[in-house]
């Protein structure tokens, strides 16, 4: 970057709302970012409209941090949009990295998430009313925002220069990121500006680790009263530590929680839930068939290790080919 003042942009796509509490987490080193950066475009906490980010000339923006997984129509849109304003796309927190919670929808096709929702479980609608992508109004057909048969990350849709990982990234990553953004020395491009060693290098609970775990028994963290000064893999609850990015400062370790892999998968790692799977199955005890799988028996869903990178896995896309035919997007 240059010493000028540079331009930003925040955007928010599908997700909870936690990224765009994320940056106010930063608390007075926000005020070191105002500093840095002009703010051209934040229409969650300032008065912007998609007509203020038209009117911008194309690469006018430096950096636009974009949250969110990309499930709408208006996403893909306005995602496009900011990609075409902007120098740098950093992708912001878990959905946009890698699909996010949002991202489990994908077990799901839109038609069948529809009936769930406005026809069988969630509203009271007797007359079976969807959300509609046209509307007639007065001066003749109103395009609304499509729902997409399946949810995708950021980089499924447009070219993401950098990635800021987290459920939400804590202020300590966030910090740092905006350092190595405006430093002037940018990393290669597609760098995860996080560290890229497993969470089990700063976790608390390492220094008592044995040397080999090794459990014959999968529970769940409910179903037992943790230690919480012993290894919960050693306890024999799953815990993603082993594989996941390392950053976070075991901040779930130090709550009584296990890691759930918000932070993704190291850089050499092609699909996160697959090395979480082997993982798990190198240090199951037994050494018959039947034994293994009694243990992995108590696996409450193999969704838990695709909890947030459903969307960029290897094996979703073929798996729902075969289970639903081919209305996957």
């Amino acid at each position: 970057m240059s010493e000028k003042k540079a331009k930003i942009a925040l955007y928010w796509c599908a997700s909870c709302g936690g990224c765009e509490e994320a940056i106010l987490d930063l608390a007075e080193k926000i005020l070191e970012l105002v500093e840095k950066a002009d703010i051209v475009f934040w229409p969650v906490a300032l008065d912007f409209k998609k007509e203020d980010l038209e009117k911008l000339p194309d690469g006018s923006i430096d950096v636009s941090f974009i949250n969110g997984a990309i499930r709408l129509s208006e996403h893909e849109e306005m995602v496009k949009l900011l990609r075409r304003k902007s120098k740098l796309i950093v992708s912001f927190g878990s959905c946009s990295h890698l699909g996010g919670i949002p991202g489990l929808a994908n077990l799901w096709n839109k038609k069948e998430i529809f009936k769930c929702v406005y026809e069988e479980k969630t509203v009271e609608n007797p007359e079976g009313v969807v959300p509609l992508e046209r509307a007639r109004v007065d001066e003749g057909v109103l395009e609304l925002p499509s729902f997409w048969n399946s949810v995708k990350a950021l980089d499924q849709v447009i070219d993401v220069d950098y990635y800021i990982p987290g459920c939400a990234p804590p202020p300590n990553v966030v910090e740092k990121a905006i350092e190595v953004l405006f430093s002037g020395e940018l990393p290669r491009k597609g760098t995860v500006l996080a560290g890229n060693r497993a969470l089990c290098y700063e976790c608390p609970l390492n220094e008592t680790k044995p040397e080999e775990i090794s459990i014959e028994e999968i529970k769940r963290f409910h179903e037992l009263e943790l230690d919480p000064e012993r290894c919960y893999l050693d306890q024999g609850v799953i815990c993603m530590g082993p594989v996941t990015r390392g950053g976070c400062d075991a901040l779930c370790i130090k709550g009584g929680m296990p890691c759930t892999g918000c932070f993704g998968p190291l850089d050499d790692v092609k699909d996160y839930g697959g090395r979480g799977i082997a993982f798990l199955s190198s240090i199951i005890r037994g050494e018959k068939e039947e034994e293994i799988e009694s243990v992995l028996e108590k696996i409450p869903d193999p969704m838990i290790f695709y909890l947030y990178s459903l969307p960029k896995s290897l094996i979703w896309r073929r798996a729902m080919r075969e289970w639903k035919g081919d209305d996957v997007e």
